[in-house]
């Protein structure tokens, strides 16, 4: 039997303490909009799905789940992407002008890469599709073309 065919990812969920907070963040930062809301049983909305301009189909929900958002803390689950260096830094520039704290722009293992925390400690990446030509395959923690199997 063959193996069936993906046809992208349908969203991404982020757990969060706070969903007012969160949207409000992902809204200031990203122009995060709310499109569905999942009420409770008591009538409580405790979560969300929306788009985030750029995604296109792919949508960004979020999910009061405190303990999740804890172990997610300083972890990165996603990058978004970006198209260069010059998008980078206007991102760097952009999240200054809020006054959200970021990382310098780094030379990553392939591109260029912005890194900052949303508000419950989610680590954020902006990467850029633009690669940057120096290979670092010899530091640690970087990437390196894989032989197929982790050794």
């Amino acid at each position: 039997m063959s193996r069936p065919d993906l046809a992208g990812i349908h969203h991404v969920k982020i757990p969060v303490t706070d969903l007012s907070r969160s949207v409000d963040w992902y809204a200031r930062v990203f122009g995060y909009r709310v499109t569905w809301e999942f009420p409770e049983a008591d009538g409580a909305v405790r979560g969300v799905g929306g788009v985030l301009p750029g995604l296109g189909d792919t949508m960004v929900a979020m999910r009061v789940n405190p303990r999740a958002a804890a172990g997610c803390r300083d972890f990165d689950p996603v990058s978004f992407a970006v198209d260069d260096r010059a998008d980078i830094e206007a991102w760097a520039a952009h999240l200054d002008h809020l006054g959200v704290p970021h990382s310098p722009v780094i030379e990553a293992s392939i591109g260029w890469l912005l890194v900052f925390n949303d508000p419950d400690g989610l680590q954020l990446h902006l990467y850029s599709w633009a690669a940057h030509g120096v290979d670092h395959s010899d530091k640690p923690g970087y990437g390196r073309p894989s032989t197929g199997r982790p050794r």
